[in-house]
């Protein structure tokens, strides 16, 4: 073989190398190790402290790092401010006035930030807080794989069409979850995170009033007390009743009585195709809990931004 030949196959063999490197620049659990050594515990400090003072910020330290996924991926788009070049996704109608929890990730940043300045991305915290959220109110904890970085952009165009919704109907939720490379079974799975948190009346009050056969009536009379047919749209309700602070496998229960709370809770026990799997999770808390952290990793997969792409955000609401 000649040199020029031998110079070909070096050359042809690093770009593949680099390539597959680029491919799988892979998320990490070890990522932080030896740049930030006490980036988890730093972070697991400031939850403790959020949901020890109010226990309902668990449901919504989940559902931010979910609403942050589910748009460009999860690379704290979600968290930034609007500007006069940012439309905030924080303004997109699933969001408007029903996500929360801002405060806490920006708390936990600036801890990071004094040990470790720009080097732990705010994309991280998310998913880190979402994991700790969940260990802090029963639910099961999981190995969280890190290295993501922060956008430098929002789509508030996105967050208004690819966040699934309280009205969805089943196969809506399905295709939902498909498009964003999760299954059906991830899909119910995750649902169970709604066994905390809270529904503005707004989201179920067609629900409540329909008569319907897919609801039992004494748990619908319960809810119309605080969530009259006009006005009080934003009083809230537990959307599990019996242990609406615990992350456990009651939601599933709850649905087999007719008692999920908002209609795209419901559907996943309505004779379709999600029945074996929402029984199985009543019957099994083992199964339920095994499969939502399988699921929250696999979505914490979901487009991160890894190696030289996106930035590290100083502050988690604003760009560098």
């Amino acid at each position: 073989m000649t040199s020029s030949n031998n110079s070909f196959v070096v050359i042809f063999s690093l770009l593949l190398l680099y390539s597959t490197m680029q491919c799988h620049a892979q998320l990490s659990s070890t990522f932080y190790d030896r740049t930030c050594p006490n980036a988890l515990t730093t972070i697991r400090t400031t939850i403790r402290q959020a949901i020890s003072s109010e226990r309902r910020m668990a449901a919504s330290l989940i559902r931010l790092h979910f609403h942050d996924c589910f748009v460009q991926g999860c690379d704290a788009s979600l968290l930034l401010d609007e500007t006069p070049t940012i439309v905030s996704e924080k303004t997109a109608l699933p969001n408007l006035g029903s996500v929360r929890g801002f405060g806490i990730i920006e708390d936990a940043k600036r801890e990071v930030e004094k040990t470790c300045p720009g080097v732990v991305s705010c994309a991280d915290i998310l998913a880190v807080a979402a994991r700790d959220a969940s260990s802090l109110v029963g639910g099961p904890s999981w190995t969280v794989k890190l290295g993501r970085r922060d956008s430098t952009t929002a789509s508030h165009t996105l967050a208004e069409t690819d966040l699934p919704g309280p009205f969805d109907p089943l196969n809506r939720l399905i295709s939902g979850f498909a498009n964003k490379g999760l299954s059906t079974r991830d899909m119910v799975a995750l649902s169970g995170s709604h066994s905390i948190g809270q529904a503005q009346c707004f989201l179920f009050r067609d629900r409540i009033y329909s008569n319907g056969t897919d609801i039992d009536a004494g748990f619908a009379s319960t809810r119309g007390r605080q969530c009259p047919q006009e006005d009080q749209n934003g009083n809230l309700a537990p959307l599990d009743l019996v242990t609406p602070n615990q992350l456990d496998n009651n939601y599933f229960k709850n649905l087999r009585q007719r008692k999920g709370l908002l209609q795209s809770d419901q559907v996943l026990l309505s004779g379709g195709s999600t029945d074996d799997i929402v029984l199985e999770y009543s019957n099994s808390p083992r199964a339920f809990a095994s499969d939502f952290a399988a699921a929250m990793i696999k979505m914490g997969d979901i487009s991160p931004l890894t190696g030289q792409n996106g930035i590290i955000r100083t502050i988690c609401g604003a760009i560098n």
